[in-house]
């Protein structure tokens, strides 16, 4: 059984067949329209207390950031334009409850579906859950219970919702797979910060197993095997038990400084989407942030935030990382990431649109409140600011034109904040990487944003599970990218760091090593394993081999490079 690796790591135990109880909903014509109304109401209000109580649990066990999750649930059962909507079929069309909640949110999870964006994409599920729990509170359909798990099990399941995953016995779970998904669903990303290796994307697993099998699965190849034989079993053993140990060497990097073993420094960062990720990154002994994703606070809102609400949010990362560099990246929205309250117009092609630093250069309004913040919150810590989506170099010159703004607006009113703030900008477009050397004149830094650089050069919907094969971080035109903007970088005497998923990538970290990468920034978990990496790897040793790499056909050969003569 093959799929997508999501959440690297080595799973062994009986297969826990997950099927969720079948929900049919009829079409029902009511009379007593307030009766119907009062019953939703009610329905609505246990679902809320359910709600709730998986909130003070997952706050328990893993903390506010995956907590918050349900938090937006709540959120969904209060959303005037969803409940409206749900109460006005049930008035208008004289229907009950049930067939209303599933016409209104099919509705709404077919926009989600639809939107390009990956991570936002992934939201409709948060919609199905909330909708399913509402119909199962109304029906009195009971679920089936994860909690209950008292063996070594991998889940395998069509889908699993964050509820599922909420309540299941994490102790217990030693592996997910799941016939949808990737890397950005809520499964994969629950199942990174637990540690539980995971596989998204393998057609009909459900009806491939049986329950109580024995399985094993290889979070990091997307392989599993189902009743394995001997030698397989104890083949993966010793991988396990080679993983327990690695993971023990890693403690003894924390505290360290990030060397190669030929002495060249570079800093290792974590990227983050909310205050609350620090804490992560900080357990990790991350060296800074290399990203921090504000558009996570103009989103679940009803409205803009205030410049206050951003500059305290900025102000708390700024203050628990101390002198560590805090790169925010200013708005990324517009396009496929929808926000109701901005009235943005419908797009065909959101990746290519108005969006990112288009928009902010537009609305000046939203752009320097934000500006206003950061550049207050500079005050308590190192931050720095990234302009995103960058495609022109009048765009940057704009940028830094309005900034300038902000700035004298600040010192007029005598508002302090830090002088020397750097200016960067986001490469995520092959036009930028090409012409690097120019833009590298009008910038502080260079952050390589490899997801969307990697979909700009080879042509490929990174969310489009069809043609996900062909979006590969290993293609040598990707590659030679990368090093020119380096290598441009370096000659106008800017850093060049990377944000993007390429970062925490085992296979490349070496290689960027070589190319002379001074700043790798990743998810939290993945920051002591890539130190200790580096610290094993020799980057003057590397950098004779880069040509050659770059010189290689194929994305295959370029891996299988990698394999042979890098990381054997």
């Amino acid at each position: 059984m093959q799929g997508i690796g999501t959440s690297p790591g080595i799973g062994m135990g009986k297969i826990f067949l997950y099927i969720e109880p079948k929900i049919e909903i009829q079409r029902e014509d009511i009379q007593d329209i307030e009766g119907e109304l009062a019953r939703l109401e009610d329905g609505m209000n246990t679902a809320k207390a359910e709600i709730h109580n998986l909130y003070e649990n997952t706050l328990e066990k893993m903390g506010k950031d995956k907590a918050e999750i349900f938090m937006a649930h709540k959120m969904m059962l209060e959303d005037p334009e969803f409940i409206d909507g749900i109460k006005q079929k049930i008035s208008s069309e004289g229907v009950n409850a049930e067939w209303a909640i599933k016409e209104t949110a099919d509705m709404f999870i077919s926009l989600f579906e639809n939107i390009e964006d990956e991570y936002l994409r992934a939201r409709a599920a948060d919609l199905k859950d909330v909708s399913n729990r509402l119909l199962r509170v109304l029906l009195n359909v009971e679920s089936v219970d994860l909690a209950s798990i008292d063996e070594d099990s991998i889940i395998v399941a069509e889908d699993l919702t964050p509820s599922d995953t909420a309540e299941m016995n994490k102790d217990k779970v030693v592996g997910f797979i799941t016939e949808l998904g990737g890397r950005t669903s809520h499964t994969s990303i629950i199942a990174r910060t637990l540690e539980i290796p995971a596989i998204a994307g393998v057609k009909d697993a459900t009806s491939s197993v049986r329950h109580g099998d024995y399985m094993i699965i290889d979070g990091s190849t997307g392989e599993a095997f189902i009743n394995p034989s001997e030698d397989i079993i104890k083949s993966y053993r010793k991988k396990l038990e080679d993983i327990r140990e690695f993971k023990e060497k890693l403690k003894s990097v924390i505290g360290e400084k990030t060397i190669s073993k030929d002495g060249h420094r570079v800093e290792l960062a974590g990227n983050i989407g909310t205050p609350s990720d620090i804490d992560k990154v900080l357990e990790n002994d991350g060296e800074g942030v290399g990203l921090f994703r504000t558009e996570f606070l103009y989103m679940d809102k009803d409205r803009l935030p205030t410049e206050e609400e951003q500059f305290n949010a900025y102000r708390e990362v700024a203050e628990k990382l101390g002198d560590r560099p805090l790169v925010i990246r200013t708005l990324d929205v517009g396009g496929d990431k929808e926000i109701p309250y901005l009235n943005l117009p419908k797009e065909m092609n959101p990746f290519l649109g108005y969006r990112a630093i288009r928009l902010c250069l537009d609305r000046v309004d939203i752009f320097k409140t934000q500006l206003r913040a950061i550049y207050r919150a500079s005050k308590y810590g190192n931050i720095k600011i990234m302009f995103p989506m960058i495609s022109n170099i009048q765009e940057v010159r704009n940028a830094k034109k309005i900034a300038a703004e902000v700035r004298e607006e600040l010192k007029k009113e005598n508002i302090p904040f830090a002088e020397d703030v750097e200016l960067g900008i986001m490469v995520e477009i092959p036009a930028v990487a090409v012409h690097s050397q120019a833009f590298a004149k009008e910038v502080d830094f260079f952050s390589l944003g490899t997801n969307d650089l990697i979909q700009y050069t080879v042509a490929v919907d990174r969310g489009n599970q069809t043609i996900s094969k062909l979006y590969n971080q290993y293609h040598p035109a990707v590659l030679r990218l990368i090093k020119m903007t380096i290598d441009n970088g370096h000659k106008e005497g800017i850093w060049v760091g990377m944000c993007g998923e390429v970062a925490g990538d085992e296979k490349l970290i070496p290689v960027l090593l070589g190319m002379g990468l001074d700043e790798f920034s990743m998810s939290a978990s993945s920051i002591l394993k890539s130190r200790y990496l580096i610290k094993n790897t020799s980057k003057e040793e590397i950098k004779s081999m880069v040509d050659t790499i770059l010189d290689l056909p194929t994305a295959e050969d370029v891996e299988e490079f990698i394999d042979k003569h890098i990381l054997s």
